[in-house]
């Protein structure tokens, strides 16, 4: 309930997607996708203890930064933050890795996806796509018979 009445508030106020508080004013998430801030060449998202989705996605991304030594901190994000990041972003299973471009009707870095955001995008995209090896095995091969056509 809550993913959707955050799209709703986000869409009556004329923006795409919303970012959630939680209950002390803190950024928690979007509706149905975790969040990431850059700042000064450091990752940021909130930690699971304070009730955001424990997104399969979000845990991935975490182990991409690792893997390209981008120092990544879970810790309590004030909301200003938002508006000093140098990048954004939301991740998720339908939104996968994408920027943000303004939060507050107020321009995130340079309105476009940052250096450490698209390190991360093409990362994740060369992993999930095969094009890049499966070192953290998160792919499951599929076999279907040759010939048989999809209905």
């Amino acid at each position: 309930m809550n993913s959707q009445l955050i799209r709703m508030e986000a869409s009556f106020n004329g923006f795409a997607e919303g970012i959630a508080l939680d209950s002390n004013g803190h950024v928690s998430e979007g509706s149905g996708m975790n969040i990431f801030l850059a700042h000064d060449g450091t990752l940021y998202t909130p930690p699971l203890a304070t009730s955001i989705l424990p997104g399969i996605t979000r845990d991935g991304v975490m182990k991409i930064a690792e893997d390209l030594r981008i120092p990544c901190k879970e810790t309590v994000i004030p909301r200003e933050m938002l508006y000093i990041a140098d990048e954004v972003f939301f991740v998720g299973t339908a939104v996968e890795v994408t920027p943000i471009r303004s939060v507050d009707h107020i321009q995130v870095g340079k309105g476009v996806a940052g250096p450490i955001t698209r390190k991360l995008q093409e990362e994740f995209f060369a992993i999930t796509s095969g094009t890049k090896p499966d070192r953290h095995n998160w792919l499951t091969p599929v076999g279907a018979p040759v010939g048989v056509a999809s209905r």
